[in-house]
C-alpha cells in the first residue's frame, strides 16, 4: 500500500468516531433549513458550498428570524473566523503543497476535519504524504454531511418532534475540543468563550456568538503572547 493511500485511509478511520455525531447534526440542518423558509435545492446547495455546520445553523435561524442580510454575513464571517487560526496552525505542515492541494484542503477544512489532523501532523513530524490524511477525514466528513443534509431535508417533516437530535452538536464538539486542551492558551480562550457564551446567549440574532469568538480569541492571543 503506498504511503498516500495509507494516510488517506487513516484520516477516514479517525474521522469515524466523530461522523456518529455529524449525521444527526446534518439530519438537523435539513429538516431545520426548510423549516427556515429554504427550498430542497437552496438547503443542499448550501451544504455543498459552504460546507461549515455552525454557519449554516446560523444563517437558517436568521432568515427565520429575518434577521438584516449585513447581521448574516458579519454573523458567519465571524463564526468562521476559527478556520483562519486552523489555516495557521495547519500552514507549517502543508506549505510545501501546490496550489490546487491548498485550495482543495481549505475547502475540506472544518473542525471535524481539523482535530484529527493536527494531532496527527503533530504527532509524526515530517512526512512527504501527510496531507492525504486531512484529505481522507475531510472526504469522509463531507460526503457524509451531504447524505446527512439530504436524509434531514427528505425525512425532516417525519421526524418526531420529541425526538431530540441536537445532543449531538455538542458532544461532538466535547469530542474534538477536549483532546487539544492540553496548553493553557487554549484551555483558557475555550472557557472564557463558553463562559461568555452562556452568559450573552440572549442577545438578538445569536450575537452572542459573536462576542464569545472574540472574547476566546484575545483571551488565547493574549495568553499565548507571554509565552
Amino acid at each position: 500500500m503506498s504511503e498516500a493511500r495509507k494516510n488517506f485511509i487513516e484520516g477516514i478511520r479517525a474521522e469515524a468516531p466523530l461522523l456518529i455525531g455529524v449525521f444527526p447534526f446534518g439530519m438537523i440542518y435539513g429538516a431545520l433549513a426548510l423549516n427556515a423558509g429554504l427550498s430542497n435545492a437552496a438547503a443542499q446547495w448550501m451544504s455543498s458550498i459552504v460546507f461549515a455546520g455552525s454557519s449554516q445553523f446560523v444563517t437558517a435561524q436568521l432568515v427565520k428570524e429575518s434577521a438584516p442580510g449585513l447581521v448574516i454575513i458579519l454573523t458567519i464571517a465571524v463564526v468562521n473566523l476559527r478556520h483562519m487560526l486552523y489555516s495557521a496552525s495547519l500552514a507549517p505542515h502543508l506549505k510545501d503543497l501546490s496550489l490546487r492541494w491548498k485550495a482543495l484542503l481549505s475547502y475540506l477544512l472544518t473542525d471535524e476535519a481539523y482535530a484529527p489532523s493536527i494531532l496527527y501532523f503533530e504527532k509524526e513530524g515530517l512526512q512527504t504524504h501527510k496531507h492525504w490524511f486531512l484529505l481522507g477525514a475531510g472526504f469522509s466528513l463531507w460526503f457524509t454531511w451531504q447524505v446527512s443534509t439530504a436524509f434531514g431535508i427528505f425525512l425532516g417533516a417525519s421526524i418526531p418532534a420529541n425526538l431530540s437530535l441536537d445532543f449531538a452538536l455538542p458532544l461532538t464538539f466535547i469530542a474534538m475540543i477536549v483532546p487539544v486542551l492540553k496548553k493553557q492558551p487554549t484551555i483558557a480562550a475555550a472557557s472564557s468563550a463558553g463562559v461568555t457564551a452562556l452568559l450573552a446567549y440572549n442577545l438578538p440574532f445569536k450575537l452572542g456568538l459573536i462576542l464569545a469568538a472574540f472574547v476566546g480569541i484575545i483571551v488565547g492571543t493574549l495568553l499565548e503572547g507571554k509565552k
